[in-house]
């Protein structure tokens, strides 16, 4: 797939097939993403794949979390407050993926309920989850979110669907030590990562870009 037609028509998953990818594919992807570039080529990111019962299991534990009303702790915490310009784009998506499914993404009842399906991975056969030492500061971060892009369009060209997810770290205590990986490092980023439910209606919701007047200043 030709770079630019790569980025313009990558998307957010929300509804897999349950088909594992094979592990070749799964390592070229990251091999891909291993191009990115990083601050001083320091590469700090560090991959973790769950698949098959280790990812039932801890969709079972991440869920029994949520039901219990634990408090979320994640090692990057959520935003709280956006830009009004910024919380307008996230109020347009919200309303447009709720129309489409025909429910208010803002009731109590179904933020919870999306969060469950954020804990399932959207059926996803894998979960793909990204650390650094924690000692780093946020160069390191941003490096992050440099490979977790190359990885999402990595996975297109292949033809593979990925959805990147904040509240996968909601408890990333648990996660971590589900997972065998030390409280030292900083859990960054959960990404689901499996071939594409076309047929689902989620998967139709391309979500639209502000002008790029609005974001670009010439200064000659």
């Amino acid at each position: 797939m030709e770079a630019v037609e790569c980025i313009k028509t990558r998307m957010s998953i929300r509804k897999f097939k349950p088909e594992p990818v094979p592990k070749n594919i799964l390592t070229e992807i990251i091999n891909t993403a291993q191009r990115s570039p990083s601050y001083k080529n320091s590469q700090p990111w560090e991959v973790v794949i769950v698949s098959g019962k280790k990812k039932e299991e801890l969709s079972e534990l991440l869920i029994r979390l949520l039901e219990e009303g634990k408090v979320p702790q994640p090692d990057i915490p959520e935003a709280v407050s956006w830009p009004a310009d910024i919380a307008e784009r996230i109020n347009e998506t919200m309303k447009k993926r709720g129309s489409l499914l025909g429910i208010d993404l803002n009731s109590p009842e179904i933020k919870k309920k999306s969060k469950a399906a954020n804990f399932r991975f959207y059926g996803a056969p894998h979960g793909i989850f990204l650390f650094h030492d924690s000692s780093l500061n946020e160069w390191s971060i941003f490096d992050a979110g440099l490979f977790a892009q190359s990885l999402m369009l990595a996975a297109h060209a292949h033809g593979i669907g990925t959805v990147p997810q904040g509240f996968l770290i909601d408890y990333s205590s648990e996660i971590k030590q589900f997972l065998g990986i030390p409280e030292s490092k900083r859990l960054i980023l959960g990404i689901s990562i499996g071939y594409p439910d076309a047929e689902n209606v989620i998967n139709t919701c391309m979500t639209t870009r502000v002008e790029t007047g609005r974001i670009l200043r010439w200064v000659e």
